[in-house]
Formats: C-alpha cells, sequence, structure tokens
C-alpha cells in the first residue's frame, strides 16, 4: 500500500545518514577488495525488502546484479536512478534483470524453504547466501509496559504481518491475561478498513470456526493457539509457557 511504501522509504532516509553510514563502514577494510559482480534475487514481501543486500554489495565496491520479485519491482530502479545522478561513478555498476542470470562471481537469494532448495541446487558453484523462511517470535511474561506493548503491535501490524521481522507468534505464560495486549494492539483497528486484510481475517475466521478451534479477537486480530509459526495474515500464533528457561530451550532447539 502507498502508507508501505512510504514508511519504508523514510525509514531507509533515517538509517542512512552520514554518521550512521561511517560508523557502519569503519569495522571493514576495504582496500584489498576485488570487485565482483554479485546478483541479488530479491524477495517482494514488504516494499524495498532487498534494498539493503543490494546497498551491502554496492558500498563495498561490487557490481550488482539485481532480479527483483514482480511485487516489488518500481521502487529501486528509482532509487538507483537518483543515485547514478549524484554519483555518475556509479553507471553502469548496477544492472536489472527479468531474465536468466549471467556472467556473475557471487548470489544473494531470498525466497521461501522450497525455493531455496532450488537456489541451493541451482547456485551450487556459486559462493552464495541464500536465505530461507523465517518467523519472528515475541515471549512475554505478563509484565509488560504499555510502551512495550505498543512496540509489539508495530511488530505485529507494520506492512500487515508480511515481514520475516514481523512476530507472527507470541510465547505467554500459564494463565496470562490478554487484556493488555488486546489494548495495545487497538490503536491497529484501521486496518481491516483495507478491503484484501479484511478479506483475509473473513476467510481465516471463517476456516478456523468451521474447524471448531477457539479463538480470542477483537475485531480486526485473531489469536489462535497452535505450535506452528507461520501464522496467517490477521493471525498471531499463541502457546503458553511454564518457565522462560524452557522457552529459551525450545526456540533453541527449533
Amino acid at each position: 500500500t502507498k502508507d508501505s511504501v512510504l514508511f519504508a522509504i523514510e525509514e531507509w532516509s533515517k538509517l542512512l545518514n552520514i554518521n550512521n553510514i561511517n560508523t557502519w563502514i569503519s569495522k571493514y577494510n576495504f582496500k584489498n577488495t576485488n570487485s565482483k559482480t554479485v546478483a541479488i534475487i530479491m524477495a517482494g514481501n514488504i516494499p524495498l525488502v532487498g534494498f539493503h543486500d543490494f546497498l551491502s554489495a554496492l558500498i563495498t565496491g561490487h557490481r550488482v546484479l539485481v532480479k527483483q520479485s514482480s511485487h516489488d519491482k518500481h521502487f529501486l530502479p528509482l532509487l538507483v536512478s537518483y543515485l547514478e545522478h549524484l554519483d555518475e561513478s556509479l553507471k553502469g555498476r548496477i544492472q536489472f534483470t527479468d531474465g536468466k542470470l549471467e556472467n556473475f562471481d557471487a548470489v544473494i537469494a531470498t525466497g521461501s524453504d522450497n525455493t531455496a532448495r532450488y537456489f541451493e541446487y541451482y547456485f551450487k558453484n556459486k559462493a552464495s547466501i541464500i536465505r530461507k523462511n523465517r518467523n519472528s517470535v515475541a515471549v512475554l511474561t505478563g509484565n509488560e509496559t504499555p510502551k512495550q506493548l505498543a512496540a509489539l503491535s508495530e511488530d505485529i501490524f507494520r506492512y500487515y504481518g508480511l515481514g520475516c521481522r514481523n512476530v507472527s507468534k507470541i510465547f505467554v505464560p500459564k494463565n496470562y491475561a490478554f487484556d493488555a495486549f488486546f489494548n495495545a494492539m487497538y490503536s491497529w483497528h484501521p486496518i481491516i478498513n483495507d478491503v484484501k486484510y479484511a478479506n483475509n481475517y473473513d476467510y481465516n475466521k471463517a476456516v478456523y470456526l468451521m474447524s471448531e478451534f477457539d479463538l480470542l479477537e477483537n475485531g480486526f486480530l485473531m489469536l489462535k493457539e497452535d505450535a506452528s509459526y507461520s501464522s496467517p495474515i490477521a493471525t498471531v500464533f499463541y502457546e503458553y509457557y511454564n518457565t522462560l528457561e524452557e522457552i529459551k530451550d525450545k526456540l533453541t532447539q527449533d
């Protein structure tokens, strides 16, 4: 959506100040770096999701060959045009392709577990970083402040929960009272006015009710007790724990 795009661009504009960039690159020595061509296969789940990979390859002196997702193909070329306008030395170092990746030395690829297996086979003879499905969780104790729970609401709803850093599951102690949690979520209630989000909410709720699952919900977010980590849009899974040590061990194993 427009709001998601503007948020992503604004956040990057805050991060990319000269102090942050100098602090970042001061930890590395690029003097003996041989320039390579790095292919980057980008996901399209949230706006500019592959920008960090792109920037990392570019700032270390490499050439970049970008294959974008069809879901997020407009904004990076626009930013590249602006960068090349500011610094003409970047011209020729950045290429975009819709076809087969060719003439590259290394690859960074992001996708699902299924596509990752394909990437691992296809790029087995190349230096590679291949990312699979990832999910983020939150462990609550019941002692969270309203400010902390408000921050959690951002982590749940931003980008409609589509990012790998969006919290898709919470762990709560036995007998946890969800009132404070739902109070903190309420500021996001306008999200239900988005037609696609509302359709997901209605569909998933119907599936859960027909399956006779117990739900906690507030009209725009459903909580479902589930051992899985990856929850559908408009749903957050939850699971009870007995001790923090228990949940630390579980997360380490999983």
